[in-house]
């Protein structure tokens, strides 16, 4: 019985992954011009997109390779994993010179280098029997200028790959060579010709667990009219408002951050200690400023200067290298390091930025799930926020671009709010130049994990959170799931048990501080117990009750209102 000629192609090559094999099988067998495949970040697209052109250069299908990649740092990690199959490409290639040696067997470009000539490609392509593989394909639609350069310049192209991680956009800028089909109501849905998302990429071990620790805490700011408000991280607020406490929180001459990235410093040092030595960590800020501050708070909690890498730094790419290569702890970034940037050995995150998309999201958390060998886990430290709290809980949701789709703010992930709120610095309008961050403390709310929520509410630096940050580094999945209810199950516990009385009882004496503790302490297990009987967020629980009863924050509130609280909450049901 003959072999099966695609089955022998299969074979003869490198090994793959199941999904890649799959995804070849089809590409193969059907032979298209055009061909998305959509594969959550860390699952191999780069290596199912090689193994795709060194097939198509060794049948003759085509002549050349033309790559095209969002960033100039990814051009070089192209031309690098290419050279490991054999594939030589170019990712000096510039426009000015419009030509490369033919000992390379084409180039690696980005976009805005289409961009900026794309009748130059048009002429390479048109050339030679070309396959131009379109890396993280939907930056295609970031400007209509693009799309338009791009269907210019690879319209005559013999064959198409299209590959990404994140095949939606918050726009309706169609994304160039992508199928789209008609829906009921009149969108249009794009189309994957082959999708392997986050949860069957976790089932098969490809990625690793992401298990999120969402911080809330109490934050204040200053208005420029000189008005204060002081603001719950989690809890239901305004836009503008949930904009500003975000904001406060995220500033690094607060407290909120500084014990957050004490807390993540925490936790990689327990994961080196318990199975993964090399484990690092990287903060992702929301702009440079903040970016430095950050990495000076990081040096005075380790001891050691992290590695900072800006977009504007023309050392980028090799600093990026550098710590990959290192087993250094943290680095510092802005938004680059967030889309296809390859350090797999980042295990803890701290998400420290004002981005809210799903977008930006999806390829922020996409840097630490890489699966290096099984058991591995990645931590993110995150604000506890609506939005975020919500995708975080999302991770396995697969999603497509829908074109049409009306009311688009209603999906509460617009960045428009918070891009106004964190102006550079060097830019401040009237509203800025008055805005004044106050105070923002720090307290574990709850961790996210595969769509479901732990823990009890509980201040950083307590027992309660050293808890979950001392989870051993090697767990697979289910192991994560059921030590995460046993310790939630413990804190439950533990808090159920009656307190012992106060050493003084005399008020506003010895003893105060030590009973508003212990109150709030009581209030927040009552909260947790509530959560874990409704499904309401701690944060909503927390609103209910000064609805209800009047009075601040709990953080601001007396011994008598928090026994009040407590009282309602203990007959709620």
């Amino acid at each position: 019985m003959s072999e099966d000629p695609t089955e022998a192609r299969l074979a003869a090559g490198p090994p793959l992954r199941a999904w890649q094999r799959r995804a070849l099988t089809k590409y193969l067998t059907q032979k298209p011009r055009d061909f998305l495949a959509v594969a959550t970040p860390g699952a191999g697209k780069t290596t199912f997109g090689l193994r795709v052109a060194r097939e198509l250069l060794d049948d003759r299908t085509v002549e050349q390779i033309t790559v095209v990649a969002p960033t100039e740092h990814l051009k070089h990690q192209w031309a690098e994993a290419a050279a490991r199959v054999g594939i030589s490409l170019d990712s000096r290639f510039s426009n000015a010179a419009g030509q490369t040696s033919s000992d390379y067997h084409g180039v690696v470009i980005t976009y805005a280098q289409i961009a900026a000539h794309p009748s130059r490609h048009r002429v390479r392509t048109e050339n030679r029997r070309t396959l131009v593989i379109l890396d993280e394909i939907h930056h295609g639609g970031d400007a209509k200028s693009w799309g338009e350069a791009i269907r210019e310049a690879f319209d005559d192209a013999t064959r198409r790959l299209a590959l990404t991680g994140t095949p939606f956009r918050s726009d309706d800028s169609p994304i160039p060579f992508v199928t789209y089909e008609p829906e009921p109501g009149g969108n249009q849905r794009s189309k994957a010709d082959h999708t392997y998302g986050y949860a069957n990429a976790l089932k098969d071990g490809v990625v690793r667990p992401v298990v999120f620790l969402a911080y809330s805490g109490q934050a204040s700011w200053r208005t420029s009219a000189g008005e204060e408000f002081t603001a719950r991280l989690g809890e239901p607020l305004s836009a503008e408002h949930t904009a500003r406490a975000w904001r406060t929180a995220l500033d690094p001459h607060g407290d909120w951050i500084p014990a957050v990235l004490a807390a993540a410093h925490t936790r990689l040092g327990q994961l080196r200690k318990s199975g993964v030595p090399d484990a690092g960590g990287l903060v992702i800020a929301t702009d440079q400023t903040t970016a430095r501050d950050y990495a000076e708070l990081l040096e005075s909690i380790t001891g050691k200067h992290p590695t900072v890498v800006l977009s504007d730094d023309p050392k980028a790419s090799s600093r990026i290298a550098e710590f990959s290569a290192s087993d250094d702890e943290w680095m510092v970034a802005v938004r680059m390091v967030s889309e296809g940037v390859d350090v797999p050995r980042l295990a803890v995150g701290v998400y420290a930025t004002s981005s809210s998309t799903p977008l930006f999201f999806a390829q922020a958390i996409g840097r630490f799930v890489r699966s290096r060998r099984p058991g591995e886990t990645a931590s993110v430290f995150l604000p506890s926020v609506p939005v975020l709290l919500d995708l975080a809980s999302q991770m396995e949701t697969e999603r497509d671009h829908v074109l049409g789709k009306p009311h688009r703010e209603s999906d509460g992930l617009d960045d428009a709010l918070l891009i106004d709120a964190n102006k550079q610095k060097d830019e401040p309008g009237e509203e800025e130049r008055g805005f004044q961050s106050l105070h923002a403390d720090a307290e574990l709310d709850q961790v996210i994990f595969d769509g479901s929520s732990f823990g009890t509410a509980t201040f950083a630096g307590s027992a309660e959170e050293e808890d979950y940050l001392g989870l051993p580094g090697l767990l697979d999945a289910d192991q994560v799931r059921a030590l995460l209810r046993k310790r939630q199950d413990e804190q439950v516990t533990t808090r159920s048990a009656p307190a012992p009385a106060p050493a003084s009882t005399e008020p506003g004496r010895v003893g105060t501080g030590e009973n508003l503790h212990a109150l709030r302490r009581e209030l927040n297990t009552l909260v947790a117990m509530h959560h874990q009987r409704t499904g309401k967020p701690h944060g909503l629980v927390h609103n209910e009750l000064r609805s209800r009863l009047g009075g601040p924050p709990t953080a601001l509130a007396t011994a008598d209102q928090l026994k009040e609280r407590i009282s309602a909450l203990r007959e709620w049901r």
